[in-house]
């Protein structure tokens, strides 16, 4: 099976948002850093369909809806690890603290990891 293209997979992605907003996601407590009219994230909608799946009110499609959101969740979370990393060295915590906050081994580690995330983050042209 070949892989859907950009416009397939941002189709498929919204179709996942769309099901997994109607199976509840709409309907989740909004977090104090979230706008207004800001929709849950594809994390969040993740956890939902996993919840459901767990309480047995989950069907195939919302599985798949979850599995459709990888992408975008994975996304997500190298923005908040690439945020929370530029928020930590802005604060002057040194790269020997930010590694063992992350366990790594070496304040090089967290420095290799911060140049692969920060990397991945600017390849998908996010901000």
């Amino acid at each position: 099976m070949t892989p859907p293209d950009d416009h397939g997979q941002a189709a498929a992605e919204s179709a996942a948002r769309t099901r997994l907003l109607s199976a509840g996601g709409a309907d989740l407590p909004r977090a104090p850093w979230l706008r207004g009219g800001q929709p849950p994230s594809a994390v969040d909608l993740v956890h939902l369909a996993l919840w459901r799946a767990r309480s047995g009110s989950a069907d195939d499609e919302d599985l798949l809806a979850a599995l459709a959101l990888l992408p975008a969740a994975r996304a997500e979370l190298d923005q908040l690890e690439a945020a929370l990393l530029f928020a930590a060295r802005s604060h002057g915590l040194p790269w020997r603290q930010v590694s063992q906050g992350m366990g790594l081994a070496s304040p090089q580690a967290a420095q290799q990891r911060f140049d692969r995330v920060t990397g991945r983050v600017d390849a998908r042209g996010d901000s």
